[in-house]
């Protein structure tokens, strides 16, 4: 029980920071122009993290996991602005 509720709290804290990243790095109106597909993704991206914080928590702890793939795609596409905006040209 103690383990369970550890764990719980531990996808939580993760889930949390992970928010707080998203929103401390939103996505841009550069981005956007620049990279319309990858803007296009992370939209996407935030949908599905709308849609799976909505979803019943039992489902053996494929959600929770499925959450933070989700928000570590949403980190690939923003370092993949980051790379673009910083790379020589």
């Amino acid at each position: 029980m103690i383990g369970k509720i550890s764990s719980i709290c531990s996808i939580a804290l993760v889930l949390i920071g992970m928010s707080l990243y998203s929103l401390a790095r939103p996505q841009t109106g550069e981005m956007a122009r620049r990279e319309p597909h990858l803007s296009a993704a992370y939209g996407h991206l935030e949908r599905a993290k709308a849609e799976l914080e909505k979803a019943a928590p039992n489902k053996g702890g494929h959600r929770e996991r499925a959450m933070q793939l989700v928000d570590q795609a949403m980190q690939e596409c923003m370092r993949g602005e980051d790379y673009d905006q910083n790379r020589p040209r």
